[in-house]
């Protein structure tokens, strides 16, 4: 069973990082080894958080086994052969008998049983060894220069490696240059003996502090909002004022796209037109054009007709310099249009669920009845177990409430992480609540209840940290986006923060636990994620200072983001950022909510136009199947006179024929009228007793009635 434990948690860490890799990135589209790079460096740490408690619990079996070793025992007293696993009581040995002390060996054997999970000693020392070393050379050196090369406008790989290099160079200049005046140091000064191993150790801990810098400040924003995000989400309304502020933000974000969108391809159709078919750099241009949408290519592909020597005038052509910069401006216009593009439908998605949300909570027939047709069709087992009734009493009923029972959970543990941040140091008494947890169970010899309180708590840990990542936006140059919208620069970079928190995140939590023997302070076996990390004495200003005080740091930035500094602070510097209080919210979500109806109303009016469109065509050809048939039956008949067949067939199909007219009218009103007076239009969704929603279950818009079609008008 050891080894199957450990290949379960491989196989699963895997694909829970190719999941979270194909919901942001885009696997058809990406190049290859963009895709490759960031699930290896997303694998690795994800292994390095899920493998720490069989680490844990191999650790205190260890620990059993090399105290039996050392149990004194008299020499008038015939034991049997060292078995592994006995444990003797030392505190009380010189209480007991011989006889007793026989008997208390004997019954320590059966409480220091192998769990059902451990590793064999020399496996884990290289597992870490590998996932380690393998984690930090991405981190440093191949994401960096990755993330170069996928930003470079080059259009063939020497450029774009020469590219990456001369981008890079500044940055593993730095590091060489670090790492010589450490080498000169060490030789000038005659004290000083470092071997390999001391020199590996201080890099090791030049690297976790950097890290644990970064990380105490993503998990003091986590370990606040999280919470707060759960419960806020179970507030009336919070959520789709929420919703209409994003609305008015991705609005101007989509239009500034457009309009940079508009401008890069106006430098292309330049381009296109200056260079023609037999110029030397015509092939950069169709490179350029590959990447541009359709209809611009489409555009531009008329105006390539003619055919001109570029040597006959004296026209001054862009280099190739101008035509590489000109292509990684088209990379990102075209990517950051097509991500607001899908935003945009996204978020109108979730606006009008939340606002069936808000209407449906007064329903006296508890029946969720939705606006508008869901976009992809249910299956079979959701359409018979998730019908309108049990939708309704999740959404309206039940889920505000489990919202509100996860927020205080999720507060709870929060509490716990931030009391065992400022007390873990304390050896004697342990202060540390994830100390006090892991030696109770350290006791009892309970290896599954270890294993699961170290689980939840470095899951909980790295969800704090992690979620954070994933939520942070660095202007347009960092932002993960879902369904597939995320970029390959955001990517890359997220791949080396992930590398470069983990390490110091499970530190830190092998000190809360005290499974650290530089926190515990005792002579005992180490963990074999730590046994690699080397003794930080070689560095005594950071073992003794840094590690163990620098993390109290995190109750004061939880206390910042609980009363929304860093909030404040961007929005006093232009950023703007949903705050209840606040003028600027309250006008962005007012502009928020007005585009979201008016988009309400434009898919209504072609919801409406569908329906009487489909509706028509399966009348008219019964309408004219009947008419065959009555020219059939009165075929003997005198044949009528053309003025009488006008006659009577615009007397027939009157209502049919003004019916089409007034389909084709309103097919054509898509756009919003310019008389349109928002005022008399009244579709708020926190009002169950105005808009289109009735009490019955019903919308004025789904019904047969002709007469209001052009009250929008």
């Amino acid at each position: 069973m050891s080894g199957v434990a450990l290949g379960i948690e491989i196989v699963s860490v895997f694909f829970l990082a190719l999941f979270l890799l194909h919901r942001y990135g885009d696997f058809k589209k990406q190049h290859r080894l963009v895709i490759v790079g960031t699930l290896l460096a997303w694998y690795l740490c994800f292994l390095i958080v899920f493998i720490i408690p069989l680490d844990v619990s191999t650790t205190i079996y260890n620990r059993c086994i090399a105290r039996h070793a050392v149990t004194p025992v008299p020499s008038n007293v015939s034991l049997p052969s060292p078995t592994p696993g006995i444990v003797s009581n030392a505190s009380t040995e010189h209480h007991l008998p011989s006889s007793d002390k026989i008997r208390s060996s004997d019954s320590s054997l059966e409480e220091c049983s192998k769990p059902w999970s451990y590793i064999p000693r020399g496996i884990m020392p290289i597992f870490w060894r590998v996932v380690y070393w393998t984690s930090q050379f991405l981190t440093w050196i191949l994401l960096p220069f990755m993330q170069s090369y996928a930003r470079s406008g080059g259009f063939s790989i020497t450029g774009k490696i020469k590219t990456a290099l001369i981008e890079n160079a500044i940055y593993y200049g730095t590091y060489l240059l670090i790492f010589g005046a450490l080498l000169i140091y060490v030789a000038v000064n005659p004290k000083l003996h470092l071997e390999w191993y001391q020199l590996q150790t201080i890099g090791i801990a030049a690297a976790n502090t950097w890290g644990l810098f970064l990380l105490v400040l993503l998990m003091g924003y986590g370990l606040v909002e999280i919470p707060r995000s759960q419960w806020n989400g179970a507030k009336k309304g919070y959520l789709l004022m929420k919703t209409y502020f994003k609305a008015a933000k991705l609005m101007t974000e989509k239009a500034d796209a457009e309009e940079t969108l508009e401008d890069v391809m106006e430098e292309v159709r330049k381009v296109n037109e200056c260079i023609k078919y037999n110029h030397p750099l015509r092939k950069c241009v169709d490179t350029i054009l590959k990447k541009c949408p359709a209809e611009y290519q489409e555009k531009m592909g008329r105006n390539m007709d003619d055919y001109e020597d570029f040597e006959e005038k004296n026209i001054s052509y862009p280099s190739e310099k101008t035509l590489v910069k000109l292509h990684k401006q088209v990379i990102y216009a075209v990517q950051r249009h097509r991500r607001t593009q899908v935003q945009w439908s996204i978020l109108l998605e979730q606006a009008f669920h939340l606002e069936d949300v808000a209407k449906n909570e007064g329903s006296a027939a508890k029946q969720f009845v939705h606006s508008f047709p869901h976009q992809e069709p249910e299956s079979w087992i959701m359409r018979r177990l998730y019908t309108p009734t049990v939708e309704w009493y999740w959404e309206c009923l039940l889920r505000p409430w489990c919202a509100r029972i996860l927020a205080v959970i999720l507060a709870l543990f929060s509490t716990v992480v931030v009391w065992s941040e400022c007390t873990f140091f304390s050896a004697k008494p342990v202060l540390s609540l994830f100390a006090v947890f892991i030696q109770q169970a350290e006791q009892t010899h309970n290896y599954i209840y270890v294993e699961v309180v170290c689980f939840l708590s470095i899951f909980f840990l790295s969800i704090c940290v992690y979620s954070t990542v994933f939520r942070i936006r660095v202007f347009n140059y960092y932002y993960l986006a879902s369904h597939h919208q995320t970029d390959a620069y955001s990517l890359l970079f997220s791949g080396m923060l992930f590398c470069r928190l983990t390490p110091p995140l499970c530190l830190n939590f092998l000190g809360l636990t005290h499974m650290d023997v530089s926190i515990s302070h005792e002579d005992i076996e180490p963990t074999a994620y730590t046994s690699i990390m080397g003794s930080l004495r070689v560095l005594p200003l950071i073992a003794d200072v840094f590690y163990i005080y620098y993390p109290m740091l995190v109750l004061i930035l939880c206390i910042a983001t609980y009363f929304s500094l860093g909030t404040r602070c961007l929005n006093l510097l232009g950023f703007q950022q949903f705050m209840g209080d606040n003028d600027m919210t309250s006008d962005l979500t007012d502009e928020g909510k007005e585009l979201i109806r008016r988009e309400k109303r434009k898919r209504q009016r072609l919801e409406d136009g569908e329906t009487r469109r489909r509706e028509w065509k399966e009348r008219y050809p019964t309408n004219r199947e009947d008419t065959s048939r009555n020219r059939n039956v009165n075929s003997d008949q005198k044949e009528p006179t053309y003025t009488e067949m006008t006659t009577n067939r615009s007397s027939k199909y009157t209502r049919a024929s003004n019916r089409t007219e007034r389909d084709r009218i309103e097919l054509l009103q898509d756009a919003e009228p310019l008389d349109f007076n928002a005022d008399t239009f009244n579709d708020d969704p926190l009002d169950s007793e105005s808009g289109r929603y009735q009490p019955g279950g019903r919308y004025l818009s789904m019904s047969q009635s002709n007469s209001r079609i052009f009250d929008d008008v």
